[in-house]
């Protein structure tokens, strides 16, 4: 279903409907290729000033500007190991399971009132589901590896994913009850006046926590707990199929950042009296709420797995059933 609110800015430069798939295609994977790069560079350098880590101030002439090239040609170099036990065919089809629904997410991602790839009617509900599609992956990872470990990591990651997939997807509802629609463009066009995070600060802080979750980042890693089961359902992974995953990691962080920002922050909506454009506004709230991403891991120490199990249970799904139930009260009280 697409939304007829407005007219993409791509189809205001043409009317042929395969240029402008081209040019869709073209920028959203040009956007997907550069911006998780980008994070991945800033992760380097906070952390390396966080916690006084030297070593990825090295590479390059000027602070460490070269060290994700490093990178980069580092993976390049591995041989490409699979298991002799291992399912061949399903074991390297899992970096792209993992890392293709976050390119989707980037497609109904707006950056202005008519700068999005797609515009959905249920654009909330295409987001809550294309977020849950990644745990597939590391499903088909953890299981085509012919390793115990990397299947523990696996299955922690599922348990991991259905305990806050409720927590996220509730306080999502609760943005939706309060816009009055599913469209992502239309959840921002209803915070002009007053941006969510205002009404609604303790969905904001279930919605980031549940997404930390999502993607494996601490104090949410025991998936992948290197001092426990070495990389999870990564383990027997090396070369580019180890750094998709990787970029998959990071393109989780903008494109649940992006939602976040579009949920809670007024997607691309300005501050009053700061003429920035809007695609500027949108891109500063992404890369502002994945620098806090980046800020916890340095910050906090892992929980362990009852902890995690018990602060979504008992903690984060009775505060998102309870901010439902407040918005639901104040949109009657107010009708």
């Amino acid at each position: 279903m697409i939304a007829q609110t407005a007219t993409s800015i791509f189809e205001s430069w043409t009317s042929n409907v395969w240029l402008v798939l081209l040019m869709k295609t073209v920028v959203v994977l040009l956007f997907f290729l550069v911006v998780p790069l980008m994070i991945g560079y800033i992760e380097h350098k906070v952390l390396a000033h966080m916690q006084a880590r030297l070593g990825p101030m090295e590479a390059g002439a000027f602070h460490g500007w070269a060290q994700l090239v490093a990178d980069g040609v580092k993976f390049i170099q591995k041989e490409d190991v699979v298991p002799s036990a291992a399912d061949p065919s399903v074991f390297s089809l899992a970096p792209a399971v993992a890392m293709i629904p976050y390119i989707a997410i980037l497609v109904v991602l707006p950056f202005g009132p008519t700068a999005w790839a797609l515009n959905l009617d249920v654009g909330i509900f295409f987001v809550m589901a294309m977020s849950s599609v990644s745990v597939i992956g590391v499903l088909m990872a953890g299981w085509a590896s012919a390793n115990k470990f990397a299947l523990i990591g696996a299955l922690r990651a599922a348990a991991q994913l259905i305990a806050y997939e409720l927590p996220l997807v509730l306080a999502a509802a609760a943005v939706v009850m309060q816009a009055g629609t599913l469209s992502l463009v239309g959840i921002v066009e209803a915070q002009q006046d007053l941006w969510f995070v205002i009404p609604q600060f303790i969905g904001f802080f279930i919605f980031m926590t549940a997404a930390l979750a999502e993607l494996t980042r601490p104090p949410f890693d025991m998936p992948i707990a290197d001092s426990e089961i070495i990389f999870g359902a990564y383990t027997e992974y090396t070369g580019l199929k180890f750094a998709f995953f990787l970029l998959a990691e990071y393109g989780g962080i903008v494109a649940l950042s992006g939602i976040a920002a579009v949920l809670y922050l007024g997607g691309y909506n300005p501050l009053p009296g700061v003429p920035l454009p809007d695609w500027m506004w949108m891109f500063g709230k992404i890369v502002a709420l994945s620098f806090v991403v980046i800020w916890l891991r340095a910050t906090y120490p892992r929980l362990r797995e009852d902890q995690l199990q018990r602060f979504s249970w008992l903690a984060l799904i009775p505060l998102a059933l309870a901010q439902i139930l407040i918005v639901a009260v104040v949109k009657v009280a107010v009708k």
